[in-house]
């Protein structure tokens, strides 16, 4: 079994900027590839993919390119999504999920809420 825990949600004015973070814990091989992505749904909306690592990099979407950063943690059971310059329209729950071995974990969930 693997758990997957997001943290660093909150409240914040727009302009500002919030690092969000991932651990994954339980039976994962610590020692085969790990692949991270962040999504994010928000209000009133279809889940939609922000950033991902893939193998030795990263992609991040159009839409948050030059303002989020997705990017892995020392340790290899941590990923982080750093995002910047936040706009009330990234208010939403931000999830994230690592896959290994074809089995994709998700967690349950950060809510990033951006007043104007």
């Amino acid at each position: 079994q693997v758990q997957v825990v997001e943290s660093g949600g909150g409240l914040v004015q727009a302009g500002g900027s919030l690092r969000l973070s991932c651990a994954a814990s339980g039976s994962y091989m610590s020692t085969n590839e790990i692949n991270w992505a962040w999504y994010r749904q928000q209000p009133g909306k279809q889940r939609e993919l922000v950033a991902s690592t893939v193998g030795g990099g990263t992609e991040v979407v159009d839409s948050v390119k030059g303002r989020f950063t997705i990017y892995r943690g020392n340790a290899k059971n941590w990923v982080f999504l750093q995002v910047n310059r936040l706009k009330p329209e990234d208010t939403a729950d931000y999830y994230c999920t690592m896959r290994q071995g074809g089995i994709t974990y998700w967690g349950r969930g950060t809510r990033v809420t951006v007043s104007s």
